[in-house]
């Protein structure tokens, strides 16, 4: 079986111990995201990183490094069937807000699109991130920004 694979560009916006994430309230309930979103047809994906970044979070920002790479593959995932969800590649880029730019709800935002909060990192574990980095936020700001790129696979990040 053949699956194309969809790539999305992130926003990993952090400011005084707290991510920016954009929270959500549909048939999943209420969750967050980072901003985040597929890249277009021509656009680079440092350009989908920045266009994502405005419209989910209201935010201009310089787009850094990339941090993490998640990896959403439901097709090899043990247990589920073929053709639930899509394979996907989330390349997730460090950023910064550039000066006179503040985080706001979008003016047309997503249909289920609730907020765009501040979370402090030590509050992570009472919010539903999707995907569930958690660990890997926290892991990657302790240990330093200048650390190596991480890939995080689906298989490992499966519960809450």
């Amino acid at each position: 079986m053949n699956f194309h694979i969809r790539v999305r560009a992130c926003a990993f916006i952090v400011k005084d111990d707290a991510v920016l994430l954009i929270e959500f309230n549909n048939h999943h309930g209420l969750h967050y995201n980072l901003p985040a979103g597929g890249v277009e047809p021509g656009e680079s994906v440092i350009e989908a990183v920045r266009r994502e970044a405005m419209e989910e979070a209201g935010v201009d920002v310089e787009v850094g490094e990339l941090a993490f790479v998640y990896e959403t593959a439901p097709h090899l995932v043990e247990g589920r069937k073929a053709v639930a969800g899509h394979h996907g590649i989330s390349l997730m880029f460090e950023c910064e807000i550039k000066e006179g730019s503040e985080p706001r709800m979008p003016e047309l935002p997503d249909l289920h699109q609730t907020g765009v909060k501040w979370v402090p990192f030590q509050e992570l574990d009472s919010i539903v991130l999707y995907p569930n980095i958690k660990g890997e936020i926290r892991r990657y700001m302790s240990e330093g920004r200048s650390r190596s790129m991480t890939l995080i696979q689906e298989q490992h990040l499966m519960e809450q």
